[in-house]
């Protein structure tokens, strides 16, 4: 085996206590990029929950070259411990990890844990690609002429930064994320028949509180729509796919680009229901029924605040008013919406967090999701408050977006009443018996929260077992 691409399990995720757990697609998408030219398998513990001796065991057997991970701010130490285990049992593996945690502090990283030898920088296809041919093709050596990473070197163990990759200009080129690598039918969201994309990258904003522009570039780059419907029409015919979630940071940014993939839907006569995004400011009530008639179900909205003061503060670029035309837009030609907030940000006061909270209900959107202002690693937020030491902790477990890490008590507010504001604000949303009456199957959600959290971690087996139950079959023979 050549590469073995691991998904720690992230208990901080929210998405494990709402059972929506997805398909990493970030590993799916690399597994695409190496099947071109090597053997590849994923094991995706945040799925199976196998614990660390159990993969490790999986992956002994598995005997790959090398041995790649991925983690975010919040799980990066658990994704560590895997590192550590796999190493343990696979010394002469690479191990590698990505994501955005270890794309901003690199170094940070690779001193944290010595079982890990190399960090991938950004976008990953082409840098794990030719990482891991060189590592097989050199027998171990010659790491230096890989764009895109930081390594640890074999003989000197002095950590070194190679010259950067530039970014992917033609994401057609790039394959479709590899699916059928996982027990795709097994996750919380596919036995819905649903299932994410992602249509384009980059991000032209500078939005104070988010990496995504630092991770992907500041250029918009899109895949044509007939690439994009492509792939729609492999989800429908290889996994019954009937929703699909556009994970776009602004799927709406190039509006010729969003009416023209609304024809090839609707040219291609494709029965699709999908989610996409869009900045309050770019809402145009034409594309919207275009996309409407093409399949758009719910539009999400970044509003992040109910104070225009907060929002300059948040270097969003928009105002309330531009954030009310558009949640009315939307809701005029019956496309449900999805609103977004965070309460917290440095500078703001309790009335202006009670100001958002109130907002949301004005707006009245069919959901809406709040969290913590949370400076990760690598957005101008964690610079700013790094250098002003203001930054509470560095223990990254606890950068879930639902618990305070900033000194609050020297911003006039206090860590435990940003955090019951984010009670209130899901309560005072939720719990509006006007909002209930219209959204009665919020009550089943509920009760379905409760289950998942408390009852269904104590029954064992499922079906994703099965899966890799074949694959250990499979590497059992040597």
């Amino acid at each position: 085996m050549d590469v073995l691409l691991i998904n720690p399990y992230d208990e901080n995720a929210v998405k494990n206590s709402l059972g929506f757990i997805t398909p990493p697609l970030n590993l799916l998408y690399l597994a695409g990029a190496l099947e071109s030219s090597m053997s590849v398998k994923i094991i995706d513990d945040d799925l199976m929950k196998m614990g660390i001796d159990k993969v490790t065991e999986l992956a002994s057997k598995i005997d790959p070259s090398v041995v790649g991970f991925t983690a975010t701010t919040s799980n990066i130490k658990t994704a560590l411990k895997y590192v550590e285990s796999v190493k343990e049992v696979l010394p002469n593996s690479l191990s590698v990890i990505g994501g955005p945690h270890a794309t901003f502090v690199p170094t940070e990283t690779l001193k944290e844990s010595p079982s890990l030898d190399a960090v991938v920088i950004g976008e990953g296809e082409e840098t794990l690609t030719d990482l891991a041919s060189k590592y097989c093709e050199t027998n171990h050596k010659n790491l230096d002429e890989v764009k895109g990473i930081v390594y640890r070197d074999i003989k000197t163990g002095n950590i070194k930064l190679n010259q950067p990759r530039p970014l992917i200009n033609d994401l057609n080129s790039i394959p479709f994320p590899a699916r059928h690598l996982v027990p795709f039918e097994s996750y919380g969201s596919t036995k819905d028949k649903t299932s994410d994309m992602i249509t384009s990258r980059g991000c032209v904003y500078s939005c104070g509180y988010c990496s995504s522009s630092l991770v992907m570039g500041k250029k918009f780059r899109s895949r044509s729509p007939e690439n994009v419907v492509d792939e729609i029409e492999e989800l429908q015919e290889n996994y019954q796919v009937k929703d699909i979630a556009f994970m776009d940071d602004t799927f709406m940014l190039n509006k010729r680009r969003a009416n023209a993939i609304a024809d090839e839907i609707k040219g291609r006569g494709l029965d699709i229901g999908f989610v996409a995004s869009s900045r309050v400011d770019m809402v145009d009530k034409n594309l919207l029924e275009k996309l409407k008639s093409a399949g758009l179900s719910t539009l999400y909205y970044g509003v992040e605040s109910g104070s225009q003061r907060v929002l300059n503060l948040m270097k969003k670029g928009i105002t309330l008013t531009q954030a009310e035309t558009a949640v009315k837009t939307a809701k005029d030609i019956g496309v449900e919406v999805l609103t977004s907030f965070i309460l917290g940000f440095p500078g703001e006061t309790r009335d202006e967090i009670d100001e958002t909270i109130n907002f949301s209900i004005k707006l009245d959107a069919d959901y809406s999701q709040f969290s913590i202002l949370t400076p990760f690693p690598g957005t101008p937020i964690y610079n700013e408050l790094k250098e002003k030491k203001l930054i509470d902790t560095e223990n990254w477990d606890k950068y879930t977006v639902l618990k305070s890490v900033i000194k609050y008590d020297e911003l006039g507010l206090s860590k435990k009443m940003v955090e019951r504001k984010l009670t209130k604000a899901y309560l005072k949303f939720y719990a509006r018996p006007k909002y209930l009456l219209k959204h009665r199957h919020m009550l089943k959600i509920i009760l379905e929260i409760v289950y998942r959290s408390f009852v269904l971690p104590k029954i064992n087996g499922g079906d994703s077992k099965g899966w890799y139950q074949k694959l250990e079959n499979e590497t059992s023979v040597k």
